[in-house]
């Protein structure tokens, strides 16, 4: 697991009710990461990513601006170690 890191996001903004979870899996998929993505109570979108460097700086730098209607306003970044999960999910 040498080429594989995780990474947790929390994305501030406006970033609950205007898609940006499935989006975000949606994304996910489509750079073929693992992980998860849920709301948090304080208003936040909570992101854990695992993949190659590429793939996980690819979905990192797609928070930053999200999906249409999304209003982001920073994104704090930390490194995790990979856990092996498998897939990507929206966790409520």
């Amino acid at each position: 697991m040498d080429d594989v890191i995780r990474r947790r996001a929390l994305v501030h903004g406006t970033v609950q009710g205007v898609g940006y979870r499935f989006s975000t899996e949606g994304e996910a998929d489509r750079l073929g990461v693992d992980g998860f993505v849920r709301n948090r109570s304080d208003g936040t979108v909570e992101v854990e990513v695992e993949g190659t460097p590429e793939a996980v700086g690819q979905l990192l730098a797609w928070l930053e601006e999200g999906p249409t209607g999304a209003d982001v306003s920073r994104v704090d970044v930390e490194e995790l170690a990979p856990t092996g999960e498998g897939g990507f999910e929206t966790r409520r």
